[in-house]
């Protein structure tokens, strides 16, 4: 069969790809606790990294371009964590997309296309490591005037930008190790673990937004349950009738209600995690041996909140870089356009245009007040701006995830034909029906496309709705959502890995070695 123009560029790249540092994948089967071993080991070099800062960093003039997609993004402003995963996911997303609109004319399902889409990835993946890390030298990460001093300004950036590099590349690695050697993805793993932590400093900080000044009424302990103990404690009914109860429930950092609104969010979503349909299914030639195929409400799972989070931060990088930075603000309509997005000095939340319509208002401080009592906690912005704000980011979220998700499904083997062949391949079918992966795919074709649908849209309404409502820790709506999503995938994978482990032939149908 002849290849595509594009396949066959492709496949003239791949040999180049191919001699990138890599992770090999392991020869034979590698035992459930050393999975665990490689997981908690990377776990711990995750944490290390997001505590190492970058040198010759100027932190008191640095300014963070992800701010509002820190915690997703699984990364440490200033540390070798800068970028997180975003120059991964970034990749993904392109690949994916050129795939499923079949731009690239690739097979995922034929092991030669699927390592040319691994090492096109990888290759990419350094483009975007580079593409991302360089635009953030200029203006946002500052060298320090010592470090300027001793080596010069071009010296300085190139040397930041090259930890950048070599911090991000390394985070690809990490990934690499866990998906090959570990238990599910290191991407997920890392959202998941910054995620908590945020969760976690968000709730029990019992120190106080400003370090530098005493614990007092208007400088309380920041995470929500010392300072809601501290509030009660230290006011008399009266204080709190006047303004204690709402410093408590809305003010903040960490008001109780994001607290509230965290732990529905958390039992929502593992409620629907649960949710599935099972298709029966017997061994075609051993009799009695019956299993069932399960299609999860989240069929897609949280992959696609994901690549829009990605999608969203790249957006606002290049809308703050065309409104503030020197050169880019010369560039014709982009440049200085307050329609894409307006910026207050020093600040890299959008305040205004495009961008501000498509960030995530954070709880209900950041919309719902301003609606309702524009005097006293308005923004900047008209209620109708505020209303309008919630209903774009909203339908965005929603839509965007259906997009993501049908795209996910249809190139990592989730469609209705690869399902057919994995069932078909394990010697499974369906009872009543003929053992054929076409009969198969027919039944499949009645509920995946649906499902996937429905996923994708359930997915980026929980996440919009957690932002609206608001989090502990500011660590997103998008952020608890994908954390508690990746945890409960996680238990089930172990469960996975130990069930092949006492029973070697289930892992021709799960797909391990």
């Amino acid at each position: 069969m002849g290849m595509s123009e594009q396949q066959s560029l492709l496949y003239k790249i791949k040999p180049y790809a191919d001699r990138l540092p890599a992770v090999t994948r392991p020869e034979g089967h590698v035992h459930f606790r050393t999975k665990l071993i490689w997981v908690a080991v990377i776990l711990v070099m995750y944490f290390v990294m997001t505590n190492v800062y970058l040198y010759g960093l100027d932190t008191e003039s640095t300014l963070d371009m992800f701010a509002q997609y820190r915690t997703i993004m699984a990364g440490a402003s200033g540390t070798l964590m800068q970028l997180g995963i975003g120059p991964i996911v970034t990749a993904s997303i392109i690949l994916q997309l050129f795939v499923g609109a079949k731009i690239i004319n690739l097979d995922l399902t034929k092991s030669g296309d699927k390592a040319v889409f691994q090492s096109t990835q990888k290759l990419l993946v350094i483009v975007m490591i580079i593409f991302t890390a360089v635009p953030q030298v200029f203006g946002f990460l500052v060298p320090s005037q010592e470090f300027i001093a001793a080596v010069g300004t071009s010296m300085a950036r190139f040397i930041i930008v090259l930890q950048l590099c070599l911090g991000a590349y390394l985070v690809f690695l990490m990934d690499e190790v866990v998906s090959k050697w570990g238990i599910g993805s290191g991407v997920s793993l890392f959202i998941a673990a910054g995620v908590s932590e945020a969760l976690f400093t968000g709730t029990l900080n019992w120190y106080p937004l400003d370090s530098a000044a005493a614990v007092s009424a208007s400088n309380p302990p920041a995470g929500t349950i010392p300072k809601t103990l501290y509030i009660i404690g230290s006011q008399s009914v009266a204080e709190l009738s006047q303004g204690g109860y709402e410093q408590i429930l809305l003010a903040e950092p960490n008001p109780l209600i994001a607290l509230v609104g965290t732990i529905v969010i958390f039992f929502f979503v593992a409620y629907v995690e649960s949710s599935r349909i099972e298709l029966p299914l017997a061994h075609g030639s051993a009799r009695g041996a019956r299993g069932r195929y399960p299609i999860k409400l989240i069929y897609a799972s949280v992959i696609p909140v994901i690549l829009i989070a990605a999608l969203l931060a790249n957006i606002s990088m290049f809308a703050l870089l065309f409104y503030t930075s020197e050169t880019l603000s010369q560039v014709p309509l982009l440049g200085g356009n307050p329609a894409l997005g307006l910026f207050e000095p020093g600040a890299t939340h959008a305040s205004g245009g495009l961008v501000w319509y498509l960030s995530a208002p954070m709880g209900l401080n950041d919309w719902l007040l301003p609606i309702l009592d524009p005097g006293t906690y308005g923004n900047g912005h008209s209620p109708l701006q505020n209303l309008m704000r919630v209903l774009i980011y909203f339908s965005f979220m929603v839509l965007g995830a259906i997009l993501f998700a049908k795209f996910w499904v249809n190139t990592t083997n989730l469609g209705p034909e690869a399902v057919a062949r994995q069932i078909q391949s394990s010697g499974m079918q369906i009872p009543g029906f003929r053992r054929d992966p076409r009969v198969l795919k027919r039944v499949l074709e009645r509920y995946i496309p649906v499902v996937t649908v429905i996923s994708g849209a359930l997915v980026g309404g929980l996440a919009a709705g957690a932002d609206l409502i608001g989090t502990t820790g500011n660590a997103t709506g998008t952020g608890v959502l994908l954390a508690v999503g990746i945890l409960i995938q996680f238990y089930e994978a172990m469960g996975r890995e130990q069930m092949m482990e006492m029973h070697p032939v289930l892992r021709g149908f799960f797909g391990g070695e």
